[in-house]
């Protein structure tokens, strides 16, 4: 083979990057020469990946449910490494901003629309004997969608709507107390705090709470407010950011509610969550009203919030 101009170049370049580490580029050659070709299943760990599900009861249609959470999480990591770019890039632009959302915004799209895929794929008497087995763990414990909600807005939004008012000052610690999703995972007969809620804050908190300080400056509400104080045309940015607000607080909550209907809704008295959280109460948009960018909605869409939605899903169910 001729050593042309541009394989020189390169080699060139390569021994500049191996001298600069003060290394020998011809062990580095002789290391690729030897490697094994990489195979598209050693890449993604495929192997491991396909191990990851390990049922508790022997009804098959438990293995959908685990595998649809996984995926869950799997696109709510994704979600988490386009807040991570928007939040610590060195010079954000509105472009940037912009195309990151939109990414996060189509990741939760491909999340609502197959949620079907896990409540049309179950048997309800299969669900509703292997759920059992499950106590107390919960949905409710997925500590990634409430990064994805520090990340995307000012912490008070995320405060109970009873106390977001008189806590819009407070300190971190304080809102944090009085978090909407503390007031869901209550027992339904005393309202005491669930095993699943203490489980959870026990493994997060910490975790929750530095997020929070790390993005104080830096959360998608904040940051939309700098650039619209700039003068600068944040219309397209607006645009996804409705998007984002109606995905993560009406959509996928909705989806959830749309599952625990079907599955749990049983006259006269319904059937409590796995983690005995209140989920006729904690689901619903219109009863949270936890809405991100309030500046971006009309007086009328702030008072409807998540009603025709609700309306439509149980519509639907009915049927």
């Amino acid at each position: 083979m001729e050593l042309t101009p541009e394989i020189k170049s390169k080699l060139d370049k390569l021994q500049e990057k191996y001298e600069a580490m003060g290394q020998d580029m011809a062990a580095y050659l002789d290391g690729l020469l030897y490697a094994d070709f990489l195979t598209y299943w050693d890449y993604i760990h495929l192997d491991t990946l396909l191990s990851l599900q390990s049922p508790k009861t022997p009804f098959p249609d438990e293995e959908i449910f685990i595998m649809y959470h996984q995926i869950t999480e799997l696109y709510f990591k994704l979600c988490l490494h386009e807040c991570k770019q928007i939040a610590e890039h060195s010079a954000l632009t509105v472009e940037f901003f912009t195309a990151r959302v939109k990414r996060i915004n189509a990741y939760f799209n491909a999340l609502t629309s197959s949620f079907d895929v896990m409540v049309d794929g179950m048997e309800k008497e299969q669900f509703l004997k292997f759920r059992m087995s499950l106590l107390p763990a919960s949905g409710f414990q997925s500590g990634q969608y409430r990064m994805i909600e520090i990340c995307a807005t000012d912490f008070t939004r995320l405060v109970d709507k009873s106390k977001r008012e008189e806590l819009a000052g407070a300190s971190i610690e304080e809102k944090f107390e009085n978090i909407y999703w503390k007031f869901g995972a209550t027992e339904l007969a005393s309202g005491k705090q669930t095993l699943t809620l203490k489980q959870f804050i026990n493994k997060y908190a910490a975790q929750f709470l530095q997020l929070v300080k790390d993005r104080e400056q830096t959360n998608f509400s904040i940051l939309y407010t700098k650039f619209l104080n700039d003068g600068q045309d944040v219309s397209l940015l607006a645009e996804e950011l409705r998007k984002l607000d109606l995905f993560v607080n009406v959509e996928w909550p909705l989806s959830h509610y749309k599952s625990a209907v079907r599955y749990l809704e049983r006259d006269p008295v319904d059937i409590a969550a796995t983690g005995g959280t209140n989920w006729q109460k904690y689901l619903p948009p219109r009863f949270q009203k936890r809405i991100f960018y309030p500046f971006l909605w009309t007086e009328e869409q702030l008072e409807e919030w998540g009603k025709a939605w609700v309306l439509s899903v149980l519509k639907t169910i009915k049927k």
